[in-house]
């Protein structure tokens, strides 16, 4: 047998044991000869006392030393460098608050037990002048705040007011007067418009259906007008609502029952979701048709009936002004499914009939006219040639006369467009060219044309409510965005998100315990905010706004049983002022900067907003500084928060209370 271990590996292994024992020698006699290492501690680690394991002992172990003798000889040797001193260590800093929301008591205790929107009116901003110095971050400012309004300006809308243009208009005889004439750049509204002597918080919904503060809207006319038609009454320092109107002086409630018995098909609440009311008055046609889950737009001019308007929206009645004139309502094709004109004071057949082919646009397929007018049942001669040629027109637009019966008849308008393909030749009014945009309608002249409906469809086929409400409607297709696929599930996605933040709200902020009952979204989009209060039982309606510098997406609000309107927000709003409890505006102000001052829309929601009212704003952090300081020049309680994406989001959340001022 050979053996494991040959000649040479026996040799280098016997080096190797000679090798290690050199060097364990020379080291251990320079380590008897030179420094030893000194361990210096200044504290004893706890956590190594508590841990088994092998201990090192120094050779100087037992060994006495002269410190000042040592450092002398250091200072004497040439060495690379001198350790510092340590630097005094800062303290640490405080932890960050808790993320907890509520309000202190005099005892210094915190309650989340309290109600937000409420102000007390003797808690008010007097002496209101001067400047304001404050620091955000690192950049320091000084804020020039905003002057009072001349009290002649408490019911100011700069659009509708502007004197000097209406009397520079060549024609007024088509209602050109009551349309918008907005000041140049420039000359726009750069003060706070003050409220009246007196002013309350308002009744809350559903008591101001029927009665509403005198002082809030201090004017009587419409009493001494519409007293006798149940329209309005004083009482004291209230407004008392009866429900009655021109045409239906018993109750709103009876009207409707009997239009619904009049024609079957109109089911309120189910196939009849949204509804337009012309001339609407103090809006008690849309006040009672809200326990029947119909939302109306109930729209009116500033006219001889000045403060109608107002009074709807005191109510917490959802109300703009606006007139049937010269151009295009600031609303979409095939939006409503009833329209409804009780003594509005309309020549429907001028010209052609221009304005009611502005009906018939706005009138969705298979929607309903209903028209209570004296033509209708008076017998006199002229009242019979203006029902003459009424049938006539409505007849050329393919209307179905369904159902005449005491003061109100009702048509309805076809399903698609072969009785106008079948009409003879030359028949007036034409059809609109294919091309013609029916959902253009931010400052476009009326047409005198009847707009085609879609050949596939889209508008007419509507879920019933409430489900459509979250049905992605047919004209999701058609309408322009960016994107081109999937877009049933970004329309499911933007629904979603909306439903998460209202619930955080819900959580967070007490959202539920906010008097809120009128609420302008600024930048709607699909009019998810809307529907997500709806999914959560807020008692409140939403006006959605679609700006005219984005996709207009409005068809799509109005397919879902939502209400809403085009507008530039460079520009005013057509609504009185302290009309709204609620503004939200989703990303408007990094968009709407580059075409405006962020300040003009400051100032316009200043004005929209009621004393006590709330503002939400999610935007970027780039327009957060400036908005703040607008904010706190209006005299605003303003706070910025995180969004829940936490603190390194590009988005912020700015929530803001407007005081009730007097200067």
């Amino acid at each position: 047998m050979k053996n494991p271990l040959s000649n040479t590996d026996l040799f280098k292994f016997s080096a190797l044991l000679f090798v290690s024992f050199a060097f364990f020698y020379l080291g251990k006699r320079w380590a008897d000869g030179n420094q030893r290492i000194l361990f210096f501690s200044s504290y004893t680690s706890s956590r190594a006392s508590q841990q088994n394991g092998y201990v090192s002992l120094s050779p100087n172990l037992n060994k006495s030393f002269d410190i000042s003798s040592l450092i002398s000889q250091n200072q004497s040797l040439a060495s690379p460098y001198i350790v510092p001193s340590p630097a005094p260590v800062d303290p640490l800093p405080p932890p960050p608050p808790p993320d907890r929301f509520g309000i202190v008591n005099e005892d210094g205790t915190m309650s989340d037990d309290f109600e937000i929107g409420e102000y007390d009116p003797d808690l008010v901003e007097t002496e209101w002048n001067g400047d304001v110095n404050g620091t955000e971050a690192t950049k320091s400012f000084k804020i020039t705040r905003y002057e009072m309004c001349p009290g002649r300006m408490r019911e100011y809308i700069p659009c509708l007011d502007n004197v000097e243009a209406i009397k520079q208009l060549k024609s007024t005889d088509k209602g050109e007067r009551f349309e918008r004439h907005c000041p140049l750049n420039g000359t726009g509204l750069n003060c706070l418009v003050p409220a009246p002597k007196g002013y309350k918080t308002p009744i809350p919904w559903p008591r101001s259906r029927n009665e509403v503060w005198y002082n809030n809207v201090p004017h009587s006319r419409l009493v001494e007008d519409k007293g006798g038609q149940n329209w309005i009454s004083k009482e004291k320092d209230k407004f008392k609502f009866p429900g009655g109107g021109t045409q239906f002086i018993h109750g709103a409630d009876q009207y409707l029952d009997q239009i619904a018995k009049m024609v079957p098909d109109i089911t309120w609440g189910h196939h009849i979701r949204v509804v337009m009311d012309v001339g609407c008055g103090v809006a008690s046609f849309g006040a009672y048709l809200l326990p029947r889950n119909v939302i109306t737009m109930s729209i009116a001019p500033k006219d001889v009936h000045e403060n109608q308007i107002q009074f709807a929206l005191e109510r917490g009645v959802p109300a703009m002004v606006a007139a049937f004139a010269t151009h295009r309502l600031p609303y979409p094709s095939q939006a409503f499914d009833l329209i409804h004109c009780s003594r509005c004071r309309i020549n429907w057949t001028r010209d052609d009939g221009i304005l009611l082919l502005e009906v018939n646009r706005m009138l969705r397929a298979g929607g309903y006219f209903a028209w209570a007018a004296q033509p209708v049942y008076k017998h006199e001669e002229a009242q019979e040639e203006h029902w003459k040629e009424m049938l006539d027109l409505t007849t050329r637009l393919c209307w179905e006369l369904v159902k005449k019966e005491g003061y109100i008849a009702i048509w309805k308008k076809p399903t698609n467009n072969s009785c106008y393909l079948n009409r003879e030749a030359g028949t007036i009014p034409p059809l609109c060219d294919p091309d013609e945009n029916p959902d253009n309608v931010w400052y476009v002249d009326l047409k005198a044309c009847i707009t085609r409906l879609p050949e596939n469809g889209y508008g007419a086929n509507v879920s019933l409510w409430p489900e459509r409400l979250q049905t992605p409607p047919d004209r999701l297709q058609s309408i322009q965005l960016d994107a081109y696929i999937a877009r049933k599930e970004l329309f499911k996605a933007e629904s979603k998100y909306w439903n998460e933040i209202i619930e955080s709200y819900v959580r967070a902020l007490h959202w539920k315990k906010m008097k809120l009952r009128n609420v302008l979204d600024m930048r709607a989009g699909f009019g998810g905010f809307a529907a997500a209060l709806i999914e959560q039982k807020f008692d409140c309606w939403v006006m959605n706004v679609v700006p005219v510098s984005g996709f207009n997406t409005l068809p799509l609000i109005y397919d879902r049983g939502l209400i809403g309107v085009m507008h530039d927000w460079c520009e005013s709003f057509d609504t009185y002022p302290r009309t709204y409890d609620l503004l939200h505006a989703a990303g408007l102000f990094s968009v709407e900067r580059k075409r405006c001052n962020m300040s003009t829309i400051m100032l316009e929601m200043d004005r929209m907003l009621r004393p006590g009212g709330h503002v939400y704003i999610r935007d970027s952090i780039d327009v957060m500084d400036e908005l703040q300081e607008i904010g706190k020049a209006m005299g605003w309680h303003v706070t910025l928060r995180e969004t829940a994406e936490g603190p390194h989001a590009s988005y912020r959340i700015l929530t803001a209370d407007k005081r009730l001022l007097h200067a």
